[in-house]
């Protein structure tokens, strides 16, 4: 379990290839999913303390999309698909 944070562009002091994990923490929210859509690009699922879905889309360690405050995780995951983030 890794820790990150964020300045709200990119992660703050991590290597380019680095990728949050399953229960690793950004931003203080829980990852409890991941998603890749190209070799660069993918996104990154979390929960914050009240529940709500948030998703943040990295190309390497830079935050090129972000949503907050999704009702769970099945619509978070249909708007990445549907390149709504």
């Amino acid at each position: 379990m890794a820790d990150y944070i964020s300045d709200g562009k990119k992660l703050i002091g991590v290597e380019y290839d680095v990728i949050p994990q399953l229960n690793d923490t950004v931003d203080t929210m829980r990852v409890i999913s991941t998603d890749r859509r190209s070799d660069d690009e993918y996104a990154v699922f979390l929960q914050d303390l009240n529940g709500t879905v948030c998703c943040y889309v990295f190309d390497e360690v830079f935050i090129v999309g972000k949503v907050i405050g999704f009702e769970n995780l099945v619509k978070a995951a249909e708007a990445w698909h549907d390149n709504e983030i």
